[in-house]
């Protein structure tokens, strides 16, 4: 059932206007999960995982003991323009989370949107990488008070990586954030990459997600187990950045494992046909994000590594 969240009149006489896909079960009075997407509008694997959830759901709608609140979008305008934020107010609309009912039109949808997944049993939230960068399916949360709980939820999505990190001391809180603050568990998935659609990674997640649902006794369907996802910390993670400007050539597929001293890729000069440097893995390891965009700037990132035992 199609429910709206935010409407709001925009300048141009066109309406802007958040909505949801509300799907219930056989049992109304069961856990309510919340999957949301679309924050930002260059990110569109999680609009495959949204379409493909819902026709799981409404296909086998007697299975589900529960509600499932799916949100494909929440920056519709981006969706649209094809932008990273919210056209025309250049914000980030990820951080402007719990949001302001007295701020600007964004702070407002924010509000709203906050309001409407509060009392979720549990949130998943769905972002791309950007379109430059490619990752393997992974859920990242900020360590802290409840991380535990989170981690064994983060489990049953289907990931092939869990990556518990710090959370940054000055930024603006993120929807998860202030979700968790408020003790609804949420948790981020990164997936793939900007501008495209992974099928085969979003079925995994969406078989994830009907886990995740079976666990809270809110799903009596069939579900695929892929196996348990590594746990790792921040400093398990070796980040390997452009040291010199130029065209990165990977020499190593995505989602690989490579060995310490492996050629990752190289950087070349195309005015003076040259190569700039090798980028070679400081460590063994899967290499679960690797550069797609070939143009690097010093301090680009080309590559994240999860270490593993020599």
């Amino acid at each position: 059932m199609r429910q709206t969240v935010f409407t709001a009149m925009l300048p141009v006489g066109e309406s802007l206007a958040v909505q949801k896909n509300r799907i219930c079960g056989a049992r109304r009075d069961g856990p309510r999960v919340a999957v949301v997407t679309g924050m930002y509008g260059d990110e569109l694997e999680g609009q495959f995982v949204a379409f493909e959830l819902a026709r799981r759901l409404n296909e086998s709608r007697g299975n589900l003991k529960g509600v499932v609140d799916i949100y494909p979008a929440l920056n519709p305008l981006g969706l649209s323009a094809h932008e990273h934020g919210v056209p025309q107010f250049d914000i980030d609309l990820e951080r402007t989370f719990p949001g302001n009912p007295d701020g600007n039109l964004t702070e407002v949808l924010a509000d709203a949107v906050f309001r409407d997944i509060l009392g979720a049993r549990v949130c998943v939230v769905i972002h791309s990488s950007d379109a430059h960068v490619r990752e393997v399916t992974q859920v990242r949360i900020d360590e802290g008070d409840g991380a535990a709980d989170l981690v064994r939820m983060a489990s049953l999505l289907n990931p092939q990586i869990i990556w518990a990190r710090a959370a940054h001391p000055v930024a603006r809180p993120s929807l998860a954030s202030a979700l968790n603050a408020q003790g609804c568990p949420t948790v981020v998935v990164e997936m793939g990459a900007g501008a495209s659609v992974s099928k085969d990674s979003g079925v995994w997640l969406v078989e994830g997600i009907l886990r995740l649902l079976e666990n809270l006794h809110a799903w009596k369907g069939s579900t695929i187990a892929l196996p348990y996802p590594r746990v790792v910390r921040g400093g398990n993670v070796a980040v390997l950045a452009a040291s010199d400007p130029g065209l990165f050539l990977p020499g190593v597929e995505h989602g690989r494992r490579v060995r310490c001293g492996d050629v990752i890729g190289t950087i070349v000069d195309p005015l003076e046909g040259v190569v700039r440097c090798e980028v070679r893995a400081p460590c063994n390891g899967l290499v679960f994000s690797l550069r797609d965009y070939p143009v690097a700037q010093p301090g680009s990132l080309l590559a994240r590594i999860l270490e593993e035992e020599q």
